[in-house]
């Protein structure tokens, strides 16, 4: 097993190395369980961005990011589910084709949720921007619902993400080509 050295807000991990297809290899970044990594990331990226009303976050990996930044801002955040739940109602939905998923997935946001966002200023979270397709299905789910958007942030920003201006970022992660 491969492994990459990640050093980020502080603290030093060591990422498997894992196949995407037989191109195109990535360092496996999984932030569940990790309880100092979130804390330590969440209050690094809280000082680089502006202020928001909500937090924002698709399911499933960025939710503890999320909720550690909303806990520590003292703020509300809001999950983009994968599936339509009982409770749900008059549901918007967005799909997304993400790197690390093998089908397309639908994003969908509750009715009630949605409304949370009208008219606020909202920041999206993510652990991982890469291709920036999970990124722009939370977008116009923002979008649809009606609310402003002020920042993008994530942990890391892996290959060509690097390079964007629109989103912050801890650390840049590399992609591993065969």
């Amino acid at each position: 097993m491969q492994y990459y050295t990640l050093n980020v807000a502080g603290l030093t991990r060591n990422l498997k190395i894992c196949p995407v297809n037989e191109k195109l290899d990535i360092a496996a970044f999984v932030m569940f369980s990790d309880v100092e990594l979130t804390v330590k990331t969440a209050a690094a990226l809280i000082e680089k961005c502006q202020e928001c009303d909500v937090l924002v976050t698709a399911e499933s990996k960025g939710i503890p990011l999320a909720y550690e930044m909303a806990r520590q801002m003292g703020i509300p955040y809001v999950v983009a589910r994968k599936s339509i739940k009982l409770y749900m109602d008059n549901v918007i939905s967005v799909d997304v084709k993400s790197i690390t998923t093998e089908n397309i997935q639908t994003l969908h946001l509750d009715g009630e949720k949605a409304e949370m966002l009208k008219n606020r200023r909202i920041i999206i979270v993510d652990d991982v921007i890469s291709t920036g397709e999970s990124l722009r299905a939370v977008e116009q789910l923002v979008e649809k619902a009606g609310g402003k958007i002020v920042g993008k942030v994530a942990v890391l920003a892996e290959g060509e993400a690097a390079d964007r201006e629109d989103i912050i970022y801890l650390e840049k992660l590399p992609l591993f080509f065969k």
